[in-house]
């Protein structure tokens, strides 16, 4: 292998002190604790019972609009601000509750701030009054701009007026836009931020659609309410997030301050076009005349990167990855890498929720090795290898160098005596510097499920020096165990772990990881299954089965080009399925692998990948789908009819004998003609004389 040598160095620059906004040499790493549709996953008594687990890796968790917005809602569609807090994710109550566990644990809550456009009540031009600290407060329609709706809200003011003012940003329909020269529209939103602050105890802003207003307005507030925190949704090219940013300094009070970071939309782009399109060179392609640059990117076009400070990177959000069940342009592939490259850039990086659920114990893990480094929002980085197949960056923290390795991970070798593998995964690999003079242990603290094993690694100069452990929360001395770089320690119970180097009879540069497990002990190694998703006869000519694994990159079909396996090709019936009468209806099924637990298959059918349906899922026991009654336009509705049809999927479906009767029996041996809770083993009998068993998980 070719061997990559000292010369991953971070570029030596200076830390640009600017203002406001979001702090400077910030180390801290944010959640988005949400996704779209998200309700039953982000109810704020749910999240409050995570709320050790998420402190252990995050500083912050971005969370959905708070107050009702007058029915199920992501909370988009704001419509009380201040009197009416019980929203589809919980109570004012449970959320106080929340806020305040998280703010205990260390944990800020970033508040969502709709204040472009708001709702109204009963017509298109009223607004909820409400009360706030004794003082009444409620919107106008002569707060709205005038050509609102492109014209459209004039026609339905009732005789009353709009406002004379234009829109300072761009136009957005469904809702009502606000005046920001208004001087009622800024002492609602002033009373606002000062009770999600002060009153309901959140951390930090996220801005809603930032374009919709100029960027003065987030200013002018931020420099009053003075939030820890305050990031914008500017969705658009570098350089209208750069000067979005800029211009936040130009609000009264802000003093020439920038007074907000922005979401890194480009980092973002940049970062799915590398994965999906299977071409890790495209994440050293910032062409400035495009305006794709990421703002940490060290281009000229952002002036040295000196704005990296304010850039919030991320990956996947929950307007980029999927809206209303309908897929928008997501990462498809290596969730890993592209969170792995993330975590060892500059910039604040914000994970997303989905992510995180699908990979806590990587993620949690590189986490642990930025911070270790002491990455900050200001480092720096140098691009080594740009390549289709592989790439190779050095950042530079407080506390050190990282090296990360994306693509083939062993094509290049960086220099072993210079640079020490501390993580590794599916298309990635962490190195440490050695000159931080550290152990380390590849498995971040935590609860899990399984049993499993942790590497440790000397992280040091001299490659001969010991390591020394303990198990149970005591600090290691020169007569604890001793063992070399690269061993690798099973955990198979709740532990202490602390490690330490062996130095001149000295223990130094200790790391402590506490694990423990789900119910007190790990969960037995699992027994992979079968299971069959039955499509009921569409009556195509045509039809595909395109499946994958629920938050990972593991795609369950043979072809793995889309629309994935065909079942029938022009009328025939293909190797890849098979066929059924089951009450008399024709199914075509697929058999299906469960591979380990939390192993979730989603699913799409179509016919030859056009109509095709919604996803499908997540599955891990047999299913019986039928389409169902669909509207003209969008991806096509099924019906889950295992209810109907789901007796007869304890048979055996590939045979044509006729079934005399089954029985189910469970692991305690019980008989009965209905399933258990639980494992059953399932034997049926064939008027033939013969009788075949089958093991199924409900």
């Amino acid at each position: 292998m070719k061997k990559l040598m000292s010369s991953l160095i971070g570029l030596a620059m200076p830390a640009i002190m600017l203002a406001q906004g979001w702090p400077a040499d910030y180390g801290g790493v944010m959640l988005q604790g949400f996704y779209w549709d998200s309700f039953k996953d982000t109810r704020w008594s749910v999240l409050e019972k995570q709320a050790d687990e998420l402190a252990r890796s995050f500083d912050l968790i971005w969370i959905p609009q708070s107050a009702y917005c007058g029915g199920q809602s992501m909370g988009y569609d704001d419509l009380y601000w201040f009197n009416n807090y019980n929203s589809s994710f919980g109570t004012e109550a449970q959320l106080r509750s929340m806020i305040s566990t998280f703010k205990a644990k260390g944990l800020g809550t970033i508040a969502d701030v709709v204040i472009n456009h708001r709702k109204t009540v009963g017509d298109w031009v009223t607004f909820p009054k409400e009360t706030y600290k004794g003082v009444t407060y409620q919107l106008l329609s002569t707060d709205i701009c005038k050509g609102d709706d492109g014209g459209e809200t004039a026609k339905h003011t009732n005789g009353l007026s709009l406002s004379a003012n234009g829109d300072t940003g761009e136009d957005w329909g469904g809702m009502r836009d606000l005046d920001h020269k208004s001087e009622n529209v800024q002492a609602n939103v002033n009373a606002y931020l000062d009770l999600l602050l002060n009153d309901l105890g959140y951390t930090g802003f996220r801005y809603d659609m930032v374009k919709g207003y100029h960027a003065r307005y987030t200013g002018m507030y931020n420099a009053i309410a003075k939030p820890q925190f305050s990031v914008g949704e500017c969705w658009d090219s570098s350089t209208t997030i750069l000067n979005w940013i800029k211009n936040t300094a130009n609000g009264d009070g802000a003093n020439g301050e920038i007074q907000s970071a922005a979401f890194d939309f480009q980092f973002r782009y940049t970062v799915r076009n590398a994965c999906n399109g299977k071409d890790w060179s495209m994440l050293n392609n910032y062409n400035e005349s495009s305006n794709n640059w990421p703002l940490i990117s060290n281009s000229d076009a952002v002036e040295g990167g000196k704005y990296r400070r304010y850039a919030v990177t991320f990956v996947e959000n929950h307007d980029t990855e999927r809206r209303s069940g309908s897929e928008q342009d997501p990462l498809k592939v290596d969730t890993l890498a592209a969170n792995a490259y993330m975590l060892a850039m500059p910039g604040t990086p914000c994970v997303f929720l989905k992510h995180w659920q699908a990979y806590k114990a990587e993620i949690a893990s590189m986490i642990a090795v930025r911070k270790a480094v002491g990455i900050t929002n200001t480092s720096t980085f140098s691009v080594s290898v740009a390549t289709n197949d592989y790439y190779i960056a050095s950042s530079t923290g407080k506390n050190g160098r990282l090296v990360v390795q994306l693509g083939d991970i062993h094509a290049v070798t960086p220099n072993v005596n210079n640079w020490a593998p501390v993580l590794s995964g599916y298309h990635y690999m962490y190195y440490m510097h050695r000159d931080m003079e550290t152990a380390w242990v590849d498995r971040a603290s935590g609860e899990y499920k399984n049993a499993f094993e942790v590497t440790l690694t000397a992280v040091t100069k001299n490659k001969d020096t010991k390591l020394v452990y303990t198990t149970d929360g005591s600090t290691p001395t020169a007569s604890s165990t001793a063992v070399a770089s690269g061993t690798k320690v099973a955990i198979g119970q709740a532990m202490t772990l602390t490690v330490g180097l062996l130095v001149e009879g000295a223990v130094k540069g200790i790391v402590k990881r506490e694990y423990t497990f789900e119910g007190g002990t790990p969960r037995p190694p699992f027994e992979p299954y079968t299971i069959k998703i039955h499509v009921k006869d569409p009556g195509w000519e045509n039809l595909n089965f395109w499946c994958w694994v629920e938050g990972s990159d593991n795609l369950c079909t043979v072809n793995k080009s889309w629309p994935g396996d065909p079942i029938l090709d022009n009328g025939v019936l293909q190797p890849a399925g098979k066929r059924t009468e089951v009450k008399g209806a024709t199914f075509y099924y697929k058999e299906y692998t469960v591979k380990d637990y939390d192993y979730d298959i989603m699913f799409i059918f179509s016919n030859a990948g056009s109509p095709q349906t919604v996803n499908l899922g997540p599955f891990s026991k047999d299913v019986y789908l039928e389409l169902a009654e669909n509207q003209p336009g969008g991806n096509l509705l099924v019906n889950d009819v295992t209810s109907t049809y789901g007796t007869d999927a304890i048979n055996d479906l590939s045979t044509t004998r006729q079934v005399a009767g089954v029985q189910f029996i469970d692991v305690a041996g019980r008989v009965s003609d209905r399933p258990f809770d639980g494992l059953n083993i399932v034997l049926t009998r064939y008027t033939d004389g013969s009788q075949s068993t089958t093991k199924i998980i409900h």
